[in-house]
């Protein structure tokens, strides 16, 4: 690669750079105002993805090959913390109604 080539890489990767981290903001801000626990959740794995593509541009704009590395593993243990974060809700939310119609049962026959 050409000088030139590789000057014109470094541009474009921190204009790259800069716009994700500048997307990974918005997407904290509506995280915290998300206003249910669904949108919560798309906004974690927004941001998980966000982070594995800021890791890999941050691969392209350094030249070392060892953040893709981490890229890698940062996907896998993100795409199970969104799982695992997802079914503790759902047990939660289940948990919430099962409560409510046993109480509604226990009102409804005594």
């Amino acid at each position: 690669m050409t000088i030139a080539g590789s000057v014109l890489v470094q541009s474009v990767a921190g204009i790259g750079l800069f716009i994700l981290t500048l997307s990974m903001a918005l997407v904290v801000y509506c995280l915290i105002r998300g206003p249910k626990n669904a949108d919560r959740i798309i906004g974690l794995d927004l941001l998980s993805v966000l982070v594995v593509a800021l890791v890999a541009l941050l691969s392209v704009y350094t030249g070392e090959a060892v953040y893709l590395d981490v890229a890698i593993a940062y996907a896998l243990v993100a795409f199970l913390g969104t799982v695992a974060f997802a079914r503790f809700l759902e047990r939660s939310t289940s948990n919430r109604t099962d409560g409510c119609v046993s109480e509604q049962r226990g009102n409804h026959h005594g």
